[in-house]
């Protein structure tokens, strides 16, 4: 008979079960990836809700060290602003990870939903982010895959906290292993890793800085659709705070975007840097409506990543309703391997996606792919 409330006679931190379904009522699939489904589920025991990754065993094989190194990071970390790993069981076919469920959704639809969106509110975002990143970072812990699709609200309230989630692609700095492997997310990875160089935990604090930069325009400061372009882009640190979309954005906020978006990984800003900038913590982040033009760009640039997600929200707040259960519940991670590509890099080159299939739009779907041992 398996062990189904403890850990291994072994002594791992795996519980094992024979059937997970002994232990949790299995609801909505919210998404599925490569190498795994992230189901809704409630705790029989305590009636909580949860979402559970289901991983096949069958689908590791060769990509054990990968998925060993996630529950590893993830076991150690435990900060508000990061979706937590509550606990792990394994079976004979699957391994599960028991995950914190949120429920807010992604970070751009409820931007778009807004009707009021100023600097002030990009800047409480990101000081939410560095913290949580700040606190990696002196775990040892590096991200490596900092983009939009992977900050998830709590709940669906106003004031709602931001969480980080997806450790897929994260390293423990000092395990040994030097970090050169090109992974992430094309747009917004960091120069010294598309050159192919040593790097550390300044590729998050550049990622930071890209998604600052989204927020407070719409759309994404490196874009074309010849990767080659795209990469000689990033290497150069090749990007402008276009008319007239930054006219309106204050000279600090774009202080603050060229520390974090700086080529030189040893000029650019820490976490802690960054926290102390007067756009995070002073009062220069101006409170002046820029929603319309924020929310068209958002619409214009990212209206088609949807489809492109192992994800799906709404099914947790709709279940939750049916439950009334409130709103404190709801969405989940995104698998490892999900992967964004804006369609513009600026508003004047956008162009109509509705007839782009998949497979075009990711054509640096490799990047992900790509996970140091």
């Amino acid at each position: 008979m398996a062990k189904e409330n403890g850990e291994s006679s072994d002594g791992s931190w795996k519980k094992h079960v024979d059937d997970i379904k002994k232990i949790f009522d299995f609801k909505e699939v919210l998404g599925t990836g490569a190498f795994s489904e992230v189901v809704m589920a409630r705790e029989k025991a305590t009636g909580k809700m949860v979402a559970i990754k289901c991983i096949p065993k069958k689908a590791l094989k060769g990509k054990e060290t990968s998925i060993e190194n996630e529950i590893a990071v993830l076991r150690k970390i435990k900060h508000e602003n990061i979706v937590a790993l509550e606990d792990i069981y394994e079976s004979s076919n699957h391994l599960y990870l028991i995950m914190q469920l949120v429920s807010g959704g992604e970070l751009f639809d409820r931007i778009v939903e807004k009707g009021f969106y100023t600097e002030m509110d990009a800047s409480r975002l990101i000081r939410q982010v560095l913290d949580a990143v700040n606190y990696l970072h002196s775990m040892g812990i590096v991200h490596r895959d900092l983009k939009p699709e992977n900050l998830l609200y709590f709940s669906p309230h106003d004031e709602s906290k931001i969480m980080i989630s997806d450790f897929g692609l994260s390293k423990m700095e000092g395990t040994g292993d030097v970090m050169a492997t090109a992974c992430g997310t094309p747009g917004y990875v960091a120069p010294e890793v598309l050159a192919q160089k040593p790097y550390s935990k300044a590729v998050d604090c550049w990622s930071i800085g890209v998604i600052a930069y989204i927020l407070l325009c719409g759309y994404p400061p490196f874009y074309d659709e010849n990767d080659s372009k795209l990469f000689e882009q990033i290497l150069k640190a090749d990007y402008e705070f276009d008319a007239p979309y930054w006219d309106d954005i204050s000279d600090s906020a774009k202080d603050f975007i060229s520390c974090l978006m700086e080529k030189d990984p040893e000029k650019r800003f820490i976490c802690d840097q960054a926290l102390q900038h007067p756009w995070i913590a002073g009062d220069t982040a101006l409170c002046k409506n820029i929603h319309e033009s924020v929310s068209r760009q958002m619409r214009k640039n990212f209206a088609k990543s949807k489809w492109r997600q192992a994800f799906n929200a709404t099914a947790v707040i709709r279940h939750m309703r049916r439950l009334q259960l409130g709103t404190s519940f709801g969405s989940s991670i995104h698998n490892a391997n999900s992967i964004s590509n804006p369609q513009s890099r600026a508003p004047a080159k956008s162009h109509d996606t509705s007839d782009v299939s998949p497979s075009s739009v990711n054509s640096a779907a490799f990047f992900t792919e790509m996970i140091v041992n």
